[in-house]
């Protein structure tokens, strides 16, 4: 009898062996360069240099004002979507607020710019209202952040209040708990067992901001830690001090993780799309109805103005561009082929990567598996722009050529969208029931065939939703990009900066639309990719001949 191809034990576990060895050997050899250029006496004459003082200063301080004014929104908006369980265009929230995962930044910048700049349109409208405001500083800086973790946070809160178990809400309203006695009883209890991981995420990704401090920070007194590592790189070639603020940058941020490996960790990145089943709550009526639904209604506008901004802007220079054409329109052109150049790349390595170590973490055993969560966990714990800072001063005598940044590109960005594409497929993956696998162990099923016949027809849908996300996220990265890739090549992200910093304001909006409108192809193709023929139902053991060895 011959034998099934991928059938031997070693392609379990041997490929994501090779995979986390590869992320390892990255990792620690990025952090060596630092190390080998920041030695540690070093570190002790941070706070002696005042500029380092001042940036390491204001980094924490927007960081912390970020993730407090973040958490409150999302809270109240969670509070408020538990309480309304069913409404007209609920769904529609929830979609918008996931949306943070893989809107990019310097689009949603654009889109603040539209509504909330000197000349956007709710400045105009509150003319007098608001003396002083400025969006280009820490207030502009804040009002980006809340914008994207706001949702994220308050759809991770969402998703711990629906957690809790049926019967102890139908209890709660049994017994007509309100007010403080039901959040004491009801909503605390879930909130606080995924309250310190979503915490740490929101201050990392605050804290690690790149374009958004780049495009409204308003000069060097609101310059970040990655702002000052790209300056030191990309302006002054301060190889030291750039290695010096990296490693201190790693210092905050995997201490923030380790303590939060300690705690209780969240659920997951990835929203679950799963809906509670409607329970009546006995605080839904009354003068809270009202303040629930001017609250839902605010924020709603809060997240739909800057996409509207984005359009409405968008169309007149998108469409001025491909019927002008010339310079601005060759430029879009190259800019989207070298985006895509280094994003689909990274979206299939991200996706290959999170199912190898997937797979590990499954059948790795009691030493081997630990491996997964490790190293899926990496670019939480080491930044994309610290990890890419290591490898630029270990690889900085030999690369030169620009298809090798690129590939660099894409190989950091792949490790950025990994813990993001492993929680999309961890469930998917982990979701055949003992039934299927008894059979397919009686049909004989093993390597190929085992994939192809059992896992292939339920990950179908969830592999292109993680490729989609993958590409996506390199698709709109502006970090990475910005301290590998040459100003004369930009990606499409690269671009729209430059033109927003020169002012090239409907040439930027444009670019902006043209951003999104790349994403929505992205997500509309393989979604079409991911769904079952039409007449054709899904592939199950129990429906198909299957002819094996």
């Amino acid at each position: 009898m011959p034998q099934a191809p991928f059938r031997h034990p070693a392609w379990l576990i041997g490929p994501g062996l090779a995979a986390a060895g590869i992320l390892l050997v990255m990792t620690v050899a990025g952090l060596a360069a630092l190390f080998w250029q920041a030695p540690l006496p070093a570190l002790a004459e941070l706070w002696q240099q005042p500029y380092l003082r001042r940036v390491l200063t204001f980094t924490l301080w927007q960081a912390t004002l970020s993730t407090l004014l973040s958490l409150a929104v999302g809270l109240a908006v969670a509070m408020a979507l538990a309480r309304r369980a069913v409404f007209p265009g609920r769904g529609l929230l929830l979609r918008l607020m996931e949306l943070s995962l893989v809107l990019p930044t310097i689009v949603a910048v654009s889109g603040l710019i539209g509504v909330f700049g000197r000349q956007g349109w709710l400045t105009r409208l509150a003319d007098g209202w608001l003396p002083g405001w400025n969006l280009y500083g820490l207030g502009g800086i804040l009002l980006a952040h809340v914008f994207f973790n706001a949702p994220l946070a308050g759809r991770l809160l969402l998703q711990a209040l629906e957690s809790v178990p049926a019967p102890r809400r139908r209890i709660a309203s049994q017994l007509g708990l309100r007010g403080r006695w039901l959040w004491l009883a009801l909503d605390w209890p879930a909130i606080r067992r995924v309250l310190p991981g979503i915490t740490a995420l929101v201050f990392t990704l605050c804290f690690t901001s790149f374009a958004i401090i780049m495009t409204l920070g308003g000069g060097p007194a609101s310059t970040t830690l990655e702002v000052a590592i790209y300056q030191s790189l990309r302006f002054e070639f301060d190889f030291g001090r750039a290695a010096l603020l990296a490693v201190v940058q790693l210092a905050l941020c995997g201490l923030l993780w380790l303590l939060l490996v300690r705690r209780a960790p969240t659920r997951g990145l990835a929203p679950d799309r799963r809906l509670p089943e409607p329970i009546r709550r006995p605080d839904q009526g009354g003068l809270r109805a009202l303040r629930d639904r001017a609250l839902l209604l605010v924020f709603s506008l809060f997240l739909v103005m800057p996409l509207a901004a984005v359009l409405i802007r968008g169309l007149p220079g998108l469409t001025g561009m491909f019927l002008q054409g010339g310079a601005p329109l060759a430029t879009l052109w190259h800019a989207t082929l070298r985006s895509f150049a280094i994003a689909l790349p990274a979206g299939l390595m991200s996706v290959l990567a999170a199912l190898c170590l997937l797979a590990l973490g499954n059948r790795g055993g009691r030493y081997l598996a630990p491996l997964s969560p490790l190293t899926t966990a990496i670019p939480l714990m080491v930044p994309p722009i610290v990890l890419g800072t290591g490898l630029f001063l270990l690889l900085r005598p030999s690369l030169g050529d620009a298809a090798q940044g690129m590939a660099l590109v894409a190989l950091i960005n792949g490790l950025m969208a990994l813990p993001f594409v492993a929680q999309l497929l961890r469930g998917p993956l982990n979701s055949l029931d003992a039934a299927s696998l008894r059979q397919a162990d009686q049909l004989g099923l093993l390597g190929w065939y085992r994939w192809r016949w059992l896992y292939w027809p339920k990950l179908k849908q969830p592999l292109a939703l993680a490729l989609a996300y993958g590409i996506a996220l390199s698709l709109g990265d502006f970090g990475v990009i910005a301290l590998f890739g040459a100003p004369q090549e930009p990606t499409l992200p690269v671009l729209l900066f430059q033109q927003l910093g020169s002012y090239r304001t409907e040439q930027a909006s444009g670019t902006a639309l043209w951003l999104g409108l790349m994403l929505l192809l992205v997500f509309l193709s393989l979604g079409r990719l991911g769904q079952p023929k039409a007449g054709r139902p899904a592939t199950t053991l129990s429906t198909t001949r299957v002819h094996h060895a």
